[in-house]
């Protein structure tokens, strides 16, 4: 369902034809660099957070983590990561296939600063076996609701 729901989000939008699907595993960013034979710091990771009992999401470079201080400063609390489970249930997507496309209603999503050194970059599509090119531009449209954040670790 994850991932119907996150490419009936793209084409609705005229993304759809954009969609790349692999026989092998894109869960991880070096699985997904190495699938789409590029850089694992273009791979858009997106991890998912729980902040005042509201989801939310950050997509950021594949090259980064998230800075614990940086964080709180942005979101006045100590980042608390979903578990699989509240993944599935809270945001619609899996681990391995977490996506900004196609999520409940209630996700707040993110994106870090740390995109905006690239011209393109690949995110998920709600699936361990799935990924979209997309500039910096085109992912700003899609979620026209997407506040930048700085959360990354330099």
């Amino acid at each position: 369902m994850s991932f119907e729901s996150a490419k009936k989000y793209l084409s609705d939008r005229g993304f759809g034809d954009k969609v790349i699907t692999f026989e092998v595993s894109t869960a991880t960013v070096e699985l997904a660099a190495k699938a789409l034979n590029t850089q694992e710091c273009r791979i858009a990771k997106t991890l998912g957070f729980i902040v005042k009992d509201t989801p939310i999401l950050i997509v950021m470079a594949g090259d980064v983590r998230v800075d614990n201080k940086k964080y709180k400063q942005v979101f006045h609390e100590k980042a608390h990561m979903l578990s699989y489970e509240s993944s599935v249930e809270l945001i619609g997507h899996a681990p391995g296939g977490v996506c900004p496309f196609g999520v409940n209603e209630n996700v707040s999503i993110y994106l870090d600063e740390s995109l905006k050194r690239f011209e393109t970059v690949f995110p998920a599509v709600g699936s361990s076996n799935s990924a979209i090119e997309l500039t910096i531009k085109e992912l700003e449209e899609l979620l026209p609701n997407a506040s930048w954040v700085d959360v990354a670790k330099e």
